[in-house]
């Protein structure tokens, strides 16, 4: 009778990782160490937005407590007074305002955009870098220094409290950085496929819709995106180039401070109601966003 030898325990996991090259267990601790510091840097940026939402959702004399009453009751009367409820002036004229200025000027900024990258990547004018330093270069003046010419010339045309005198601003604010942006989008787009279009037949127009317009997809969604949100948060100009009719959002959170203080929640409610069109279009395009963003960066 013959007896077969009892198998072998397996080997612990410690004995495979110490079989492992020392330079393969120090990238993969590495690795480690970043994903752990990316986490917490991702904590404590989510922690202010988090320690706003709970604040909206306490009582003023909760959320004016010190220490702070975290553990108070939860109640949606910020929002309720936002929104008027109590009597109070309505946000939404100027949510609509906020909305159609950030619109019509990133459409604006795209049109201009595009045919201006187009020039100086693909079909490159002479000294094209010399004018893109002339589009970073206004970009260098403080906003604040050009606000007294923008308004003196909104008194004297008659365009005080417009909403399209903010779009025009909002475009000549935001084309220089869309022009380089889509500048570096489109001069990674091979000049033959272009050049095959062309013998084609196909016209500018055509190109741009037509080749340039879907393989530079992320990178103009990137440049949309950043330019709505760059127009929706404006509020300098806002404030004072705009009264009732024209008033935008950022303008219509100031007036929750007043004399008589400062209503923390119905601020925080405010402002987490104006930050979720944002948050709603960065999460809706968050693929094309971060396409965008790489775009070029791996040869």
């Amino acid at each position: 009778m013959t007896t077969t030898a009892p198998a072998a325990p397996p080997r612990p996991a410690r004995d495979a990782r110490a079989a492992l090259p020392p330079a393969l267990r120090r990238a993969r601790r590495r690795s480690a160490g970043l994903g752990l510091l990316a986490w917490l840097v991702g904590i404590v940026f989510f922690l202010p937005v988090a320690w706003m939402v709970l604040t909206s959702l306490h009582a003023e004399t909760d959320a004016a407590a010190n220490p702070p009453a975290v553990a108070a009751s939860l109640t949606l009367d910020g929002y309720r007074t936002f929104f008027g409820s109590d009597g109070g002036p309505s946000p939404w004229p100027a949510l609509l305002n906020s909305l159609m200025a950030s619109l019509f000027s990133t459409v604006l900024v795209l049109a201009l955009a595009l045919p201006a990258a187009y020039a100086l990547s693909i079909r490159r004018v002479k000294r094209w870098t010399d004018v893109l330093f002339f589009f970073l270069s206004t970009k260098m003046l403080p906003v604040v220094a050009g606000l007294l010419p923008v308004y003196l010339f909104a008194k004297n045309t008659g365009l005080l409290d417009n909403i399209w005198l903010l779009v025009l601003l909002y475009t000549s604010m935001n084309l220089p950085i869309a022009v380089w942006m889509l500048q570096s989008f489109l001069a990674d787009i091979p000049v033959s496929i272009v050049e095959a279009a062309q013998i084609d037949g196909a016209r500018l127009t055509t190109v741009l819709a037509r080749v340039i317009a879907p393989i530079a997809g992320p990178g103009i969604a990137a440049t949309s995106l950043i330019c709505f949100i760059f127009s929706w948060n404006e509020m300098l100009f806002a404030r004072v180039l705009t009264g009732v009719t024209a008033e935008t959002a950022p303008v219509f959170l100031t007036r929750f401070i007043t004399s008589q203080g400062l209503f923390l929640a119905q601020v925080c409610a405010a402002s987490v109601v104006i930050s979720l069109p944002v948050l709603a279009a960065g999460f809706a395009a968050q693929d094309k966003l971060v396409q965008g963003l790489s775009l070029g960066a791996v040869k």
